[in-house]
């Protein structure tokens, strides 16, 4: 097992991985890969796996509440998992086809873009938490990761929600 001076280790990783995958995403996501058929099948697939995130962070802390470590452990992991998921189906997803212009009107245009804005800048800012998180808990530094999870738990958990949540908002646009 890593001990706690191990985590020093992992720091730099963690940092460069937490500014590698937005600025991954945002250059892959203006490329677009020639003679390849949109993957429109994508969007709800990715939204329900945005909503499975969500239910296994859930009950990620209801087993934490209810001192099931082992359960715990497995349904974080298979959050990390539907994360990694998302993040690959999404990038596949806009590799492929243009992004779909939000066709609402009104108050409700103005929640969406709060919706989305919120949801994307939240997005980048959880990543270097769970991993500090996750890093944590794998180290045995449980006190630091209960405290770093308090903070980072209702953001992923956010992020997770208002994913599904826009998705379906902009899906009566889809063409």
């Amino acid at each position: 097992m890593t001990t706690i001076k191990d985590q020093s280790k992992f720091k730099n990783l963690i940092i460069a991985v937490s500014i590698a995958i937005p600025v991954v995403v945002l250059v892959l996501f203006n490329i677009k890969l020639p003679n390849v058929a949109p993957l429109n099948f994508l969007p709800p697939i990715y939204a329900t796996i945005n909503g499975i995130t969500a239910i296994l962070l859930i009950g990620a802390l209801v087993a934490i509440k209810n001192q099931n470590r082992q359960i715990h452990q497995t349904l974080m992991q298979l959050a990390l998992l539907c994360s990694v998921l998302f993040l690959g189906m999404y990038v596949a997803y806009h590799m492929t086809s243009d992004s779909t212009p939000y066709g609402g009107e009104g108050l409700v245009r103005y929640l969406y873009f709060f919706i989305l804005t919120t949801h994307i800048l939240l997005s980048i800012a959880v990543i270097p938490m769970v991993l500090f998180s996750y890093l944590r808990a794998w180290t045995g530094d449980f006190e630091r990761h209960k405290k770093l999870a308090r903070i980072t738990f209702p953001i992923w958990l956010y992020v997770a929600i208002t994913g599904v949540v826009v998705y379906l908002m902009i899906a009566p646009f889809y063409s």
